[in-house]
């Protein structure tokens, strides 16, 4: 019987019969058994005079005389063939007309003659020669058939819905293994509560949602809250994918979803869960006249609204989806009567992540010093999906290094190797290139030590991890935060130019060290312009279209304006940016010595964190003059200029905002 692989639990869907291997050997058996009984010696067949000739001229030693046939062996002596092959003994003919002088011709001449044996295996060689044939044809169709217990053959299947059935109350989650959503949990528990007392709604007249759409980014539970939901309730869950639905041949998916939706009813009171609902119901917005009403995603999502609208919503079937991108769906799908709720599922606050963690390390064997309240502190942004993974990288670490329990050393090593990557032991850097590092990740955290919105710098490194890492520095944000003021987003943009300084500033040139750096500031600064509307010149417009989408790496479309907002945009990106470059240069220059003195320790140890870390970064002194800039954007000409400040040679001055060199 199948497992889950989830929950490791019994699932009805029986699994498909293999006969391929024994297929084979009942084939070769019965060709075997064919041929044993049909079998025979090969003979020649001749005329009847030609035998008649032979018999007269006394070449023929015996024969067999049947009233259709005649075989018959000739003497050696006359027995010949053509020369280099083999010799032929038996003939066969076949009797004109049934001659009765025959025995007497054949006594004449000294031939053995006699009838032939009773034929026992004809009988058997009839049966074969009937049955055979349609066995063969049987066995070949079975082999293209993947019997199923519920619905057949799957070859005369292939509109019968996939989904996997859960029995009553066995998908071996309940809301005690969820953690970290308890607000979505709260909203689902009426969910819970109609599937198990049914009458204390319909006789008020009230009825239960039809769909609940849950929305939210990868790894946050949505699926585990769906089984929960079966799980305490204690009804059969049907568990399907978007994807499933849509096949090449058109129509296969709407037939797929009226499958779906009668074993439901079928089964009732029951969950039917369907997972990346935005492959199957995205907006039919903008498709192409060429594909028209035969596209089979619009025909399977239209045949959707059409179950959802079709079957009453007290009789039991409660649809439950998953998205991580509600902003692609069709509108049809979330007006009421369909979907009619909705409910986010979002990353867990540090109480949520505290209660995942405790959770997941159940069965986890952890040292006396591991403090969940601390980790759950370091892992800000972490979804669920995240914070299992961490508590099993922290395992492995501990069993490779043979320790006897988890320790805290393993859980931050496995933060750090779940943020930055594995280490790059093998990735040896020259001189030069470690000195650049250095210094570079130690401007970094000198600028992130002053910087509103930075967050505390937990460790340095010039290690090389990950894909193109050759060093980092590890901030971590001292509590969750939902929204970010004027200064703090500046201060992270200058933060982000601090590396890129540090080298302007002791090489008198820059590497290429600083690209992932510069492209972060650069995103930053133009949505500080375009979409949060705190551009001093440009005012409170956006010019983008907010989405909203659970998905990293989604940029939003900017609206059309024109070119010279364009320009007006570019131009105020490149002062925010020079502005917030030239102020990481001041207050490097302001630490030189800081700077000098605590890179060549990380040059020696390659790894700065704690106490000692700590250490440097409090003598870090900052600029009066910059808090103006942070929290106005103010040009600071007035308050602070230094004539000199790369190496003692390149001059920086300042006009207007922008930074030249």
């Amino acid at each position: 019987m199948p497992v889950d692989t989830d929950g490791n639990n019994p699932i009805k869907t029986p699994e498909p019969r293999h006969i391929g291997s024994s297929l084979l050997l009942w084939l070769t058996l019965l060709i075997f058994i064919n041929l044993m009984f049909w079998a025979e010696t090969p003979q020649k067949r001749v005329a009847y005079s030609t035998f008649v000739s032979q018999v007269e001229a006394g070449k023929v030693a015996r024969a067999v005389v049947s009233s259709d046939n005649i075989e018959y062996e000739l003497k050696p002596e006359t027995n010949t063939n053509q020369p280099g092959t083999a010799p032929q003994k038996k003939f066969v003919t076949t009797p004109v007309v049934i001659d009765l002088e025959l025995p007497k011709i054949l006594r004449q001449h000294q031939v053995e003659f006699s009838a032939p044996p009773p034929n026992r295996t004809g009988w058997i060689s009839s049966l074969f020669g009937w049955v055979l044939p349609p066995l063969i044809f049987f066995i070949i169709l079975s082999s293209l058939m993947n019997r199923n217990q519920m619905d057949g053959p799957a070859a005369l299947t292939i509109g019968k819905s996939k989904a996997r059935i859960y029995s009553e109350g066995i998908t071996g989650v309940k809301f005690d293994d969820v953690a970290g959503v308890d607000e979505a949990k709260a909203e689902l528990q009426e969910i819970v509560d109609f599937l198990q007392h049914k009458s204390k709604y319909t006789r008020l007249g009230a009825k239960i949602p039809k769909g609940v759409l849950l929305v939210g980014p990868p790894g946050t539970g949505k699926t585990l809250l769906a089984k929960a939901i079966a799980g305490e309730a204690g009804v059969p869950f049907f568990s399907i994918s978007g994807s499933e639905f849509i096949e090449l041949f058109v129509g296969i998916g709407a037939a797929r979803v009226r499958d779906l939706f009668e074993q439901a009813k079928r089964q009732a009171p029951c969950i039917v869960f369907i997972d990346e609902l935005d492959a199957l119901g995205k907006s039919r917005d903008g498709v192409s006249s060429m594909r028209g009403s035969n596209d089979e995603r619009e025909q399977t999502l239209n045949q959707l609204l059409s179950e959802m609208d079709g079957f009453d919503p007290n009789t039991g079937v409660i649809l439950l989806a998953a998205t991580n991108r509600p902003e692609v769906l069709d509108p049809a799908l979330r007006r009421p009567g369909r979907f009619d709720r909705q409910i986010v599922v979002d990353r867990p606050d540090k109480i949520g992540r505290e209660a995942i963690l405790k959770i997941h390390a159940k069965n986890v064997h952890l040292s006396e010093d591991v403090d969940l309240s601390k980790l759950a502190i370091r892992t800000p942004g972490f979804a669920g999906a995240d914070l299992a993974n961490l508590v099993n990288e922290a395992a492995l670490l501990a069993a490779r290094k043979n320790h006897e329990t988890v320790t805290m050393a393993d859980f931050n090593e496995a933060i750090e190797r779940i943020l930055t990557g594995l280490e790059k032991k093998s990735r040896v850097l020259n001189e030069m290139e470690k000195k650049t590092v250095a210094y570079h990740e130690v401007g970094h955290a000198l600028i992130a030590a002053v910087m509103p919105g930075a967050g505390s710098v937990e460790k340095i490194s010039i290690v090389p991890r990950g894909i193109a890492a050759l060093g980092y520095t590890l901030q971590l944000p001292e509590e969750d935060r939902f929204l970010m003021t004027e200064n703090e987003i500046r201060g992270r943009i200058v933060t982000l130019l601090g590396g890129r300084a540090a080298e302007e500033l002791i090489f008198g040139r820059v590497s290429t060290g600083a690209s992932d750096d510069i492209q972060k500031a650069t995103d930053i600064a133009e949505r500080f312009v375009t979409l949060y509307g705190m551009s001093s010149k440009l005012g409170p417009v956006a010019f983008e279209k907010a989405q909203q989408t659970f998905l990293d790496g989604f940029s939003n479309p900017r609206r059309a304006v024109s070119q010279k907002i364009t320009e007006q945009i570019d131009q105020e990106v490149k002062e925010i940016i020079d502005a917030a470059h030239y102020l990481a240069l001041l207050i490097l220059n302001n630490n030189r010595e800081l700077l000098v003195n605590t890179a060549k320790i990380l040059l020696e140890k390659e790894v700065l964190e704690g106490e000692e870390l700590r250490s440097h970064l409090i003598q870090v002194q900052t600029l009066p003059a910059s808090d103006e800039w942070l929290s106005k954007g103010e040009c600071l000409e007035d308050k602070l200029l230094i004539p000199t400040i790369l190496n003692g040679n390149s001059k920086i001055g300042v006009e207007k905002g922008l930074v030249l060199s």
